[in-house]
């Protein structure tokens, strides 16, 4: 058998072995040593794999490999939901960017819409990119005798029959009990292990033949878009308009930066935290949406119009201009905000939000301002993963509990109920400050605690992680002292 025949067999066989891997590890929530030991997995066949199409990896496609298995590693950290989503982003956004590569993408060079159209294709090759490996016209199937022919037909024909066997036997299992136990008497499996093996080996196994064989980037860009165009005089009414707007926004805006609160209070009717609760969300609306819209009208823009480059580099600039006003505006919005409700995930992550747009636009404007577009979206992804690391460093619940805590040793008012629903990163500054809380607070917090957090009594290997082993820890060390300052839930 010839090497593109045993190629394609060794990512079958992976593709079961992370199947049968995942089952077995990915079952146990919420994921953390087990989520970052199949990753691990997925990335040694990536590595082993592409030692057979160097090609496919060379360039720049091997340091994702990092992100890669760095993402998976930050679920052993932190408990956080929302830091364990944005590493999941992280890492399918690295695994985009791999099939980007591998398909013959520039990733320093590429647009976003490239990136997009990377992303497309790996979600398409995780979705269907199996059944050609396995019912297509392989290298494995024609080196293969008329007996082994027979043979492997019979093997695709049950392997193609899987899924759906599963799917629909599980779904009469679940409607008959009688269906049900005969099922188990007779087959002695659960329909569920074998549903996780197939659709975790159908993913893999797609997504693998796409990094290895596919071509679709290739078909895809050869495929010429539809001609559209821009003039000066359009996009010159479009930019100069929205600067104007801008413009009389920042001017109202400048008002209240000097007139403060009662200005506010005599203007609007509203409280100056009112005030700001009610316009945050809308700035960061308003600062997303510029940043595509630009894009956008650069894309239309003929490239010979040297005229036309000229006035959209002026009137972009104006607009990045006052939108870091805006943005400026938006973030003091929020600090009196936090002063006067305190600190939390809603108010945190938008935030953070901004800080990246910022750098984005500073980026937008030391590359597409300079005629430099395609060096655009590699920058854009790199203070997102950087953004991503930022945040693990900060440790955000762990922030906001202690932010809050601070606020209640100053007199302040505190969320007892909120601080004490966040992720067992917060628990240690949580337990190390009860003491600054009021009575109500403190036994609040306490029987939250032991409700919502106490270490199980048979804890699964396989959920893990250096955050939640903290907190059960100092759960235990506490335990007495919890239990005496909690509350019945009618006092609550």
């Amino acid at each position: 058998m010839n090497n593109p025949a045993k190629l394609e067999l060794t990512v079958v066989a992976a593709a079961l072995t992370l199947g049968i891997l995942g089952d077995v590890l990915l079952r146990s929530f919420p994921w953390g040593v087990n989520f970052a030991l199949w990753a691990g997995a997925l990335a040694a066949a990536i590595i082993f794999l592409g030692r057979s199409r160097r090609a496919a990896l060379a360039g720049g496609g091997y340091w994702l490999l990092l992100p890669i298995l760095l993402f998976p590693l930050a679920f052993l950290w932190h408990d956080s939901l929302a830091l364990r989503a944005l590493n999941l982003l992280g890492l399918l956004t690295a695994l985009s960017l791999l099939m980007l590569r591998a398909q013959g993408g520039h990733l320093r060079a590429s647009s976003l819409v490239e990136y997009a159209l990377g992303g497309l294709i790996a979600g398409l090759n995780a979705a269907f990119g199996m059944f050609p490996l396995l019912f297509g016209n392989p290298e494995w199937k024609k080196s293969l005798g008329g007996e082994s022919r027979r043979g492997a037909a019979v093997l695709r024909g049950g392997a193609f029959s899987l899924l759906p066997v599963l799917i629909f036997g599980a779904l009469f299992m679940a409607a008959d009990a009688v269906f049900r136990n005969l099922v188990h008497r007779v087959l002695h499996i659960d329909f569920t292990h074998l549903v996780v093996i197939a659709l975790i080996a159908l993913c893999v196994g797609g997504y693998l033949r796409g990094l290895l064989f596919g071509k679709e980037l290739t078909i895809t860009t050869e495929k010429r878009l539809p001609s559209l165009s821009l003039g000066t005089i359009e996009m010159g009414l479009m930019l100069g308009l929205l600067d104007l707007l801008f413009l009389a926004f920042v001017v109202v805006q400048i008002r209240y930066f000097f007139g403060g609160s009662a200005l506010v209070q005599a203007t609007t009717g509203l409280t100056y935290a009112d005030y700001a609760r009610r316009g945050f969300f809308e700035l960061v609306a308003v600062a997303t949406l510029v940043l595509p819209f630009l894009l956008l009208i650069h894309w239309l823009l003929p490239r010979d119009d040297a005229q036309a480059q000229r006035w959209f580099r002026l009137l972009a600039g104006v607009q990045m201009i006052l939108l870091f006003v805006i943005m400026v505006s938006a973030l003091q919005r929020m600090r009196l905000y936090q002063a006067e409700y305190g600190l939390s995930e809603q108010r945190l992550y938008p935030t953070a939000f901004m800080g990246w747009l910022a750098m984005v636009f500073v980026w937008f404007g030391l590359t597409v301002l300079r005629g430099r577009r395609q060096r655009f979206a590699f920058g854009a992804m790199v203070a997102g993963f950087l953004l991503i690391a930022v945040l693990h460093a900060l440790d955000p619940d762990a922030l906001i509990a202690r932010t809050n805590l601070a606020r209640a040793q100053a007199g302040r008012t505190f969320d007892a109920r909120y601080a004490s629903s966040l992720s067992a990163d917060a628990v240690p500054q949580l337990l190390a400050n009860l003491s600054v809380l009021n009575p109500q607070d403190r036994c609040t917090v306490a029987a939250r605690l032991l409700e919502r957090r106490s270490p199980p009594e048979d804890p699964d290997w396989r959920a893990w992680s250096y955050s939640r082993s903290r907190a059960w820890q100092f759960l235990r060390d506490n335990a007495s002292a919890l239990r005496a300052a909690a509350c019945s839930e009618s006092k609550r």
